[in-house]
């Protein structure tokens, strides 16, 4: 019995080193203190500690600073462990400067830890700075002073200027800038053939304007990669202008003739009264005779001159039309 007791207490005190041992592992990154140490880190296993207990990766600060170190580079895990804390990436802040030191660019860690936490890619820059890039921007329309449209492609060269990283514009800043320029040294030619024939003048009057200005970026060149003739503005504006006059005159016209019409019809009108007043008039005529002739204002004899001078009229009003009549049947004849 004291042999199997002793059995006993041997299984469980191994057990529990073995628990002890895995949760010591677990929470305690021994591998990685070991690899830092063979790196030539200078790091105690309780930093590591500390930074679990911080809730920091341990492996998102050790592993940088043992590129770092091996890199020749002069950091330290308070600073690493900061940026993490601060939401930065270490690694890519690490990357940046071992490639801003092997590309002689000064680059201090603050500076790089103030980019990545601006939220542009530091390591990108450092790059770029080294490698510069080309941004093609899409076709930019301008019309000359005669009126014709020009389309035109740039391909601009630009630099990664580090200083200007945070706070500086990006890239749809420069595209703008540039399609402000080409469309301002288009608009200023009398006419379109001397953009066609010398398209340089356009890039060497966009660069004289320094359109980098509080971007991160610095210009290099700026070259017209295609050119092209769009349509006739200046013939469409004046298309559309006359247009327009017609429509005006026309509307200028049909007012006038609405109120020509506007005219006869009062003028009809006035006839009309005219010939009922005149019926009307005629109506009294053989009251006012009557009355005359029982008056004696006027004889019979009187009265019978009245009718033969409205017989004469009437004859002489037969003849006139039948004359006219048969001038116009000859006529047609």
């Amino acid at each position: 019995m004291q042999i199997e007791d002793g059995t006993i207490f041997i299984l469980i005190a191994i057990a529990v080193v073995i628990i002890l041992l895995a949760v010591l592992f677990t929470f305690v990154p021994v591998a990685l203190w070991i690899s830092a140490v063979a790196a030539g880190v200078k790091i105690s296993i309780f930093e590591l500690i500390g930074m679990r207990l911080r809730r920091v990766v341990p492996a998102r600060v050790v592993n940088p600073l043992i590129k770092a170190v091996k890199a020749g580079l002069d950091l330290d895990t308070s600073r690493l462990e900061g940026h993490y804390l601060a939401g930065g990436n270490v690694d890519r802040v690490v990357n940046a400067l071992i490639a801003a030191q092997r590309a002689n660019i000064e680059l201090p860690f603050e500076r790089a830890a103030a980019i990545d936490l601006a939220g542009r890619d530091v390591l990108e820059a450092v790059q770029m700075s080294v490698n510069p890039k080309v941004i093609e921007t899409p076709f930019i329309a301008g019309v000359a002073m005669d009126g014709i449209e020009i389309k035109a492609k740039s391909r601009i060269t630009v630099r990664a200027n580090i200083d200007r990283l945070v706070g500086g514009a990006g890239e749809d800043t420069v595209i703008a800038r540039v399609g402000e320029g080409i469309v301002s040294t288009i608009g200023s030619q009398q006419e379109h053939k001397k953009v066609l024939e010398h398209p340089d003048m356009i890039s060497q009057t966009v660069l004289s304007k320094g359109l980098d200005s509080g971007t991160a970026f610095e210009i290099l060149s700026i070259d017209i990669a295609d050119i092209d003739i769009g349509k006739n503005i200046g013939a469409e504006l004046q298309t559309d202008q006359a247009e327009a006059d017609k429509n005006i005159a026309q509307a200028k016209a049909e007012e006038r003739r609405a109120m020509a019409v506007a005219q006869e019809q009062e003028m009809r009108a006035r006839v009309e009264e005219m010939r009922a007043k005149v019926v009307e008039a005629e109506a009294e005529i053989p009251l006012a005779l009557s009355e005359a002739l029982r008056s004696g204002h006027m004889g019979v004899m009187d009265y019978m001159n009245y009718q033969n001078v409205m017989a004469d009229t009437d004859m002489r009003d037969s003849i006139s039309k039948s004359t006219e009549n048969n001038d116009s049947s000859n006529e047609n004849n």
